[in-house]
């Protein structure tokens, strides 16, 4: 059973549409119990970061989360929120990666939507997707490169588009709108 992480940030239905296609058995809760026994989580996002950082709080998720021992993914926001500060609302995040978040420079279009490519692939989960394929994002805020980093994506700079620590994995971009390669990453996730 894969526990999808309920709370006011959005998209997840797509992502339980995603799951379902994948033939996976999920659920969409913020039961301690049911998370805690789930083989896997998902924490989706899409949304203002105090604000849902605030909702996780408020349910007490924000220490769940981290304490988990299943392979855990978060997506868009949710990975945000898995990083240690987010400049979005100056909001402190529950610190899974000892990575920052910050804006894009308004120089450029903001945000950052729509497909584009990731390489310097280095994770057991992309197993199956090749360097430089092409995935969907929509973000106006990026999480900075580090050791964490399994792949990187460049808009006006580079950022880390997927990261990994322990059971934990996190992608920028939405492997549920991301066609074939989403549903690889999705699948691959699964198998873990």
């Amino acid at each position: 059973m894969i526990a999808i992480i309920k709370y006011n940030g959005g998209n997840v239905n797509s992502v339980q549409n995603a799951l379902n296609r994948l033939e996976a058995e999920s659920i969409i809760t913020d039961d301690f119990e049911l998370i805690r026994k789930a083989d896997k989580v998902i924490f989706p996002g899409v949304g203002e970061a105090s604000s849902t950082m605030k909702s996780l709080k408020e349910r007490g998720l924000n220490k769940l989360i981290p304490a988990l021992k299943q392979p855990v993914l978060g997506i868009c926001l949710g990975m945000q929120l898995m990083c240690k500060n987010n400049e979005e609302g100056n909001t402190v995040g529950m610190g899974i990666f000892d990575i920052n978040v910050k804006r894009f420079p308004a120089k450029d279009v903001v945000p950052h939507m729509g497909w584009n490519t990731i390489s310097g692939i280095n994770s057991g989960l992309f197993s199956g997707v090749e360097e430089k394929s092409d995935v969907y994002f929509v973000h106006s805020y990026y999480c900075e490169l580090s050791e964490n980093t399994t792949s990187v994506c460049d808009y006006i700079l580079p950022f880390s588009a997927s990261l990994q620590k322990d059971n934990f994995y996190a992608m920028q971009f939405h492997p549920e709108k991301s066609g074939k390669i989403g549903c690889q990453l999705l699948n691959n996730f699964l198998k873990l």
